[in-house]
């Protein structure tokens, strides 16, 4: 998910033993923006390969707490469809799918779980939302599960460290937050604790595009490397999957946070519904395009240097 910034303060939240603190405000707001480069790669998680379904299980979706119905030992989902929500044209990939998720995010520690900075910044964002395991479609139904059990529904307690910064030369765009409980039977990710990713590494990506059931999605690779806070890749992203882990595929550890990117959908005039935006698969010389991955490494918290 794409964040705009109507001023160019800078946002940094460092947040530890609860207590944030905050050295400017500004209002931000957030689109659906991201893209299918060439060929759609997202695919169910039950199509992936077995060593990606692993790293999926310890994802997450983020969702609204005012969205969740509860019922006895359950939650209820939303029930709309990504045509109904974003008025996407019926026979596009997923569009008969709920599209109940607004954020993404994975396990680092066994009660820790990090997204991105837009999606949960201040202690009133943690306070509102709720991180749902397991949100995917059903292999022998091919539906998902609207009825969710509370052992897979976690809420967020803390802001451990969260930032969201833009400035002339640099962006970053990330937040570890502490879930309410420990989450059993889920292994934390591994992560780059030093260096960066290499230049035309291939990568793939776990999360909720347009939050929509959990996808997994392969074929991209690093195309622009030189910012500290972030790298460019032209993974098949969508709004929702802001938070999502960002692996590389030959070592399957995570290198970023996905943050922001290009048009998700267009207009089809004829029909008066939304396309996937299908771009060049290629974006060596289309500064234009490209899927923003914030840098693991920037996460203080994570490096022990706070």
């Amino acid at each position: 998910m794409f964040y705009k910034l109507r001023s160019s303060l800078l946002i940094t939240i460092l947040s530890t033993q609860g207590i944030a603190f905050v050295s400017a405000s500004v209002s931000v707001t957030t689109d659906s923006i991201k893209i299918a480069y060439g060929e759609d790669n997202r695919v169910e998680t039950y199509d992936a390969a077995e060593s990606l379904q692993k790293l999926a299980h310890s994802t997450a979706g983020m969702i609204k707490n005012i969205k969740l119905v509860p019922v006895k030992n359950h939650y209820i989902m939303p029930p709309a469809t990504l045509s109904k929500e974003m008025r996407v044209c019926k026979g596009e990939k997923f569009s008969s799918q709920p599209s109940s998720v607004i954020c993404s995010g994975f396990l680092v520690g066994k009660d820790l779980l990090v997204t991105a900075g837009h999606c949960i910044l201040t202690k009133e964002d943690c306070e509102s939302s709720s991180w749902v395991f397991d949100y995917k479609i059903n292999p022998d139904t091919k539906r998902a599960d609207i009825m969710i059990p509370r052992s897979r529904v976690f809420k967020c307690k803390e802001v451990i460290e969260s930032k969201l910064e833009v400035t002339a030369g640099n962006a970053q765009d990330y937040s570890l937050i502490r879930l309410d409980r420990v989450v059993e039977g889920r292994a934390p990710l591994k992560f780059r604790k030093k260096g960066k990713v290499r230049y035309a590494q291939k990568l793939n990506v776990i999360g909720h595009p347009s939050g929509l059931p959990q996808k997994i999605t392969t074929g991209g690779k690093v195309f622009r490397n030189s910012n500290q806070g972030y790298f460019v890749t032209n993974l098949d992203t969508f709004g929702g999957n802001s938070g999502s882990a960002v692996f590389n595929a030959t070592t399957n550890k995570v290198e970023g946070i996905l943050v922001r990117g290009a048009k998700d959908y267009v207009e089809d005039p004829s029909l008066g519904c939304h396309r996937v935006n299908n771009e060049v698969e290629d974006i060596s010389n289309r500064p234009d395009l490209g899927e923003s991955v914030s840098r693991i490494t920037n996460i203080k918290a994570l490096m022990g240097k706070i």
